[in-house]
């Protein structure tokens, strides 16, 4: 496949995995939060059989297999619970903005145990991230800690849940480029990812589904940005840009902040804008930390969001 189309392909993974934010918060105003999530990562899984297929188990080193699953799935949960669980649109957009703050972590972890070569830079690249996420998280106020505190207390679970999940991909980036052996089992942890919701949905009480038009097109959509995401992002991994993919998804952010605003109707402030660019660009930054040593140690994840 030429380089350039397998670029675009690559680029086009990264527009599909920008609009999950506004997608997984509209699917689980028809389905419920745990519901929702099960019918998207039940639909994607079947897309990826198709797509990508499913992997011979057999070869998976036992620690990449265990390992890998449990770090995924939980991630997973982590992801689609926290949006699910939101009371608004621009609460959905906020939380997953906090989840973003995994790319910089992703370097951090990859720095202290891969013992990644790294600059400087890599400092003001995390300082500025996290700067970033406390001016979105300050609401109307800007850079407030008041104003972060009232709005994370507004809901807890999900503010919680966003940056568990920052934490538990970042371990799973760094752990599985150790132990998968070059691997790929993401057919098979998206199974179980739905599974364990579908438990989840069956034990517990949850809301009834609210069917209708927009939910049915919601939950399409999804199921499509999340499996065709991950398809297409291999196919750009394997034969495009690597370089270029590698910059152009740190720009998810701000992608999916807008893909998110038009989905679920919300306003957005001048300064949750200032924070997204500032998450951006601290994890740019990071990323460059490492090319500025290692040009060849590109710390791009083939199974990332």
């Amino acid at each position: 496949m030429p380089q350039k189309k397998a670029t675009l392909i690559g680029l086009i993974a990264i527009l599909l995995w920008s609009a999950i934010v506004g997608l997984i918060k509209s699917v689980s105003e028809g389905f419920g939060p745990v519901g929702g999530a099960a019918l998207i990562y039940t639909c994607s899984a079947i897309l990826l059989l198709f797509t990508v297929g499913f992997p011979k188990i057999s070869r998976f080193p036992r620690s990449y297999l265990i390992f890998g699953s449990i770090l995924f799935v939980c991630y997973e949960l982590c992801l689609s619970l926290s949006l699910g669980f939101t009371h608004s649109g621009r609460q959905a957009i906020e939380v997953g903005m906090v989840n973003y703050l995994w790319p910089s972590m992703t370097i951090l972890l990859s720095v202290i145990v891969n013992r990644q070569k790294t600059s400087p830079l890599i400092i003001p690249g995390i300082i500025l991230a996290v700067t970033g996420i406390c001016r979105v998280l300050g609401g109307d106020k800007g850079f407030s800690f008041t104003g972060m505190s009232h709005n994370v207390m507004e809901n807890p679970l999900s503010y919680g849940l966003a940056f568990s999940g920052a934490i538990i991909w970042a371990i799973y980036c760094v752990v599985t480029k150790i132990i998968a052996k070059g691997n790929n089992g993401i057919t098979l942890f998206f199974i179980l990812t739905a599974v364990t919701l579908w438990v989840k949905y069956l034990i517990s009480p949850q809301p009834e589904f609210i069917l209708s038009w927009h939910a049915w097109i919601s939950l399409l959509l999804a199921a499509i940005a999340m499996g065709f995401g991950y398809a297409a992002w291999n196919v750009g991994i394997l034969h495009g840009n690597v370089t270029m993919l590698a910059a152009a998804s740190y720009f998810i952010p701000v992608i999916s902040a807008v893909l998110a605003a038009v989905m679920l109707h919300s306003h957005l402030t001048i300064a949750f804008w200032q924070g997204t660019a500032m998450v951006s660009l601290g994890s740019l930054i990071c990323w460059w930390s490492t090319r500025s040593t290692a040009p060849k140690a590109v710390p791009v994840i083939r199974e990332s969001k």
